[in-house]
């Protein structure tokens, strides 16, 4: 039986766990050179009974899958793959499991983004490294006021660490309610209010039909002169193009973005470029801890279903 690992951008998967407890299982590929179109990837993964990925990196659709006969297993990072289409792959027989997932990479990222932009630390850095000093002011979070946009397990953290700095924090979503948000220490607040009274507004919600482009160009308007956006969430969340124009509008005064419409991020995207920006590629979930749990549980799963027990199944 053969195993294939794809989706390791950094090439350190091979190096995070110890992978020698699938010798029982099969042979073990780790692969970095797929490219060229659904084609290509097909006849290159052909051969797998088992492949590994990692969260929404690969498209596997029903076309993909349909083309990959020896395919038995998937497993991916994560309880959730909106790359995976879950309703193909049961047609198909083919069984998809998830893992856990480490639960603090994520708000710490959050955090560091809403502090790098709230003190212009990128443009700052520049500046001393191309010779120069100080170049502008920075601004303040204390007694400022965070807008959580979903207060879920992330949103909770991230609502914390915002207390712990002294910001008011207020949070909306279209499941929170006031007993929840209570529970936290949070002021729920209307959809308008949050945008209107967030000094920084951050998104935390899961992609969904009900989420995309819930951060609209009325929503973005609603925000005062100067507040800034923070999403490590999912790109279609924020309406991308409304959000470029409230930054070319220097209506906002700044975005720090984790996750985009398409990723990677197309070359000429004005994302690379826009100064009012702090822009990471996808990194919120690529931390140590959060890899070694993703890896770890994939040689699991792999172990349980090959001895006839699968465990942490994905189903629709």
């Amino acid at each position: 039986m053969r195993i294939a690992v794809i989706d390791d951008w950094q090439s350190v998967a091979e190096n995070v766990v110890d992978w020698t407890p699938l010798q029982a299982v099969g042979d073990l590929d780790f692969i970095h050179d797929y490219s060229g179109g659904s084609a290509a990837l097909a006849e290159r993964l052909a051969p797998y009974a088992i492949i590994c990925v990692m969260r929404e990196r690969t498209l596997f659709d029903a076309g993909l899958l349909e083309r990959l006969p020896q395919l038995k297993l998937l497993v991916t990072g994560g309880m959730r793959n909106a790359a995976i289409d879950l309703q193909a792959a049961t047609r198909l027989g083919i069984q998809v499991a998830g893992t856990d997932s480490y639960k603090h990479a994520a708000p710490e990222l959050t955090w560091a983004l809403l502090m790098a932009l709230t003190r212009d630390l990128l443009g700052e850095a520049n500046s001393l490294r191309a010779g120069g000093w100080q170049i502008g002011l920075g601004g303040d979070l204390h007694g400022s006021t965070l807008g959580l946009l979903g207060l879920g397990s992330i949103g909770e953290k991230v609502a914390r660490f915002g207390q712990a700095f002294g910001m008011r924090v207020i949070a909306w979503s279209q499941n929170l309610t006031p007993e929840r948000a209570a529970q936290v220490g949070v002021e729920y607040v209307s959809k308008q209010q949050l945008f209107e009274q967030a000094d920084v507004l951050s998104v935390h919600l899961v992609l969904s039909e009900r989420s995309r482009g819930l951060v609209d160009a009325q929503a973005l308007g609603w925000m005062k002169p100067g507040a800034r956006l923070v999403n490590t969430s999912r790109g279609p969340i924020v309406d991308e193009a409304a959000l470029i124009q409230s930054l070319r509008d220097g209506h906002l005064g700044g975005a720090g973005l984790d996750v985009f419409d398409q990723e990677p991020l197309a070359l000429d995207h004005p994302f690379r470029t826009l100064p009012n920006v702090l822009a990471t590629p996808h990194i919120g979930y690529v931390s140590g801890n959060n890899y070694r749990l993703f890896f770890s549980q994939m040689i699991e799963n792999i172990l349980a279903w090959h001895s006839g027990q699968p465990v942490r199944l994905l189903t629709r």
